[in-house]
């Protein structure tokens, strides 16, 4: 700007602070700019000394003390969004996926009502494996009628069970319907081994087992049998009602309406592998 001694102001509208310039034969003054006193500094040739001066290098980037410099720093310091958004959706999904296995590890047991469900074996032993029921009480027994086998939880039990000292077989097929479909929990033969398989790592109960098969089970009853009912896990003779049973692996499960038997297996063989 000829005549005012200053130099330009900046594209963004601030003064360039400390550039007023003075002539040689004008006396200097002070100028007021935009209500502020700007600063002074003699003008003309530079010194020898200045125009010698080494300009001075930039100061170094700031760091944590004893941080890491080069690539080190780039890997080790903060990383664009999208890499830190990929390690945040890896880790949600390995959370995903674990709370999947272990499923419903934590939920509740289901508990089947014997009492609201219909279409259940009143007859005496040897009873059927309950097939023809099979299909209406899934939704009772919170089963899930799978195209195969699902193998992620795969555990076996034994059930021996007894009326009036008599063992009573448990058929093969229970929880199998018709080549079709299977369920999480079901028998392959007669032996009494009960199959866990499922997907999911979740608790299965006795009472599900016993609602597939269409035999009433509670703390009273198995079937039409009432009272001196009797029940023993692993040789330990048992209270409540056996339908609440968790199913847990190799467990020898013993139940007896009436008379028990002469001797209580406290385990059972499985066969290598299971």
């Amino acid at each position: 700007m000829p005549g005012t001694g200053l130099e330009p102001v900046c594209p963004g509208g601030h003064p360039i602070l400390s550039r007023a310039r003075l002539t040689s034969s004008a006396t200097p003054a002070a100028p007021a700019y935009r209500g502020a006193t700007l600063s002074t500094v003699p003008s003309g040739k530079k010194s020898k000394a200045a125009r010698r001066a080494p300009v001075p290098a930039p100061p170094p980037p700031v760091r944590s003390k004893g941080g890491p410099s080069g690539p080190s720093a780039w890997l080790q310091g903060r990383r664009p969004w999208y890499l830190g958004g990929g390690a945040v959706v890896v880790v949600a999904v390995i959370v995903v996926a674990v709370a999947l296995a272990s499923g419903g590890a934590s939920s509740k047991p289901f508990h089947v009502d014997f009492a609201s469900m219909g279409g259940l074996q009143a007859g005496p032993p040897p009873w059927n494996n309950g097939s023809g029921e099979l299909q209406d009480h899934l939704s009772d027994v919170n089963l899930d009628p799978l195209a195969q086998e699902a193998l992620a939880f795969h555990i076996h039990q034994h059930l021996d069970i007894y009326v009036n000292g008599k063992h009573v077989a448990v058929p093969a097929l229970i929880g199998i319907f018709d080549n079709s479909f299977i369920t999480e929990v079901h028998t392959h033969d007669s032996t009494g081994i009960v199959h866990v398989e499922s997907a999911k790592n979740r608790p299965y109960t006795l009472g599900q087992f016993f609602g597939e098969w269409s035999v009433r089970l509670n703390a009273d009853c198995i079937g039409r049998y009432c009272g001196a009912l009797h029940w023993w896990v692993d040789g330990v003779e048992q209270t409540g009602n056996p339908a609440d049973l968790v199913l847990r692996p190799h467990l020898e499960i013993v139940i007896a309406a009436g008379k028990p038997p002469a001797h209580i297996p406290r385990s059972y063989n499985f066969p290598t592998g299971y």
